[in-house]
């Protein structure tokens, strides 16, 4: 017998494609298949198969590892499952690969840029502040062109970069083009909306919604677009451990004093 659990909410009709597409071997013949809900609100799915006495073992051991195959790809699921942001590699506005490992003891601020937005100028220039300020604290800022609101991030890469870099000066690392929303986003943002949603739902709302990322590479907090990168610089001190500091440095001369 194959088994294995699934949500309650799981449809059978994958299971059953993945089943009959593209069968492996005409020896093995599938007798039962059903359904069975548990006390943990799990349902439990058991496929049970009659193997003739005369076929070898190898011939179900080759189903056993068809049925994994096309179970997974009919249904998306897999056993890997990303914990962090260090688990992906985008590319950045040059199309080279990027491990976001390399962050690793970092403190991120990850948004999704435009540069036709009309909070553009604002955004551009707040978040400059802010990474000028403490980039040599452990703060990146991590930013991702998107043109999906508005249709504000037209242009290809080359001019993207002409326009973070020479017209606000941007220090910060940009990435290559992305979507945020949609069956083609990117990964990396189909990761953070699910560790952090937003008020209505996971879905990005505007360009500049922004993600801080702790040390750890987990998400900690999401950020409206209209959110000034300068009202979350607290929260930044925070993950960087510099609130802790400050408190010693006025702990101990009060201490001194008394």
């Amino acid at each position: 017998c194959i088994s294995s659990r699934l949500p309650s909410s799981f449809p059978a009709i994958p299971i059953l494609q993945a089943l009959l597409y593209k069968p492996l071997t005409p020896s093995v013949i599938p007798r039962v298949f059903h359904f069975r809900a548990s006390p943990s609100t799990k349902i439990s799915s058991r496929f049970c198969s009659w193997i003739k006495p005369r076929v070898p073992p190898q011939d179900f051991n080759i189903f056993r590892a068809g049925f994994s195959a096309n179970f997974t790809a009919m249904t998306g699921s897999s056993s890997k499952q990303s914990s962090s942001v260090y688990d992906f590699t985008v590319k950045d506005i040059r199309g080279n690969d990027v491990d976001l490992s390399i962050y690793k003891g970092k403190v991120l601020l990850i948004v999704n840029v435009a540069s036709q937005c009309g909070l553009t100028n604002s955004n551009y220039t707040e978040l400059n502040g802010v990474y000028t300020k403490y980039k040599d604290q452990g703060l990146e800022i991590l930013a991702f062109p998107c043109n999906q609101f508005g249709g504000e991030e037209p242009g290809d890469n080359a001019q993207i970069a002409e326009v973070a870099c020479s017209r606000f000066k941007a220090e910060f690392p940009i990435f290559d083009k992305v979507e945020v929303n949609g069956s083609n986003a990117a990964p990396i943002y189909k990761f953070l909306k699910s560790s952090k949603g937003g008020l209505l739902g996971d879905g990005i709302k505007w360009n500049f919604t922004k993600f801080l990322v702790d040390k750890d590479g987990n998400v900690v907090d999401r950020y409206a677009p209209t959110t000034s990168p300068l009202s979350i610089e607290k929260d930044v001190k925070k993950l960087l451990g510099l609130l802790d500091s400050l408190k010693q440095q006025h702990i101990i001369p009060s201490l001194l004093v008394k």
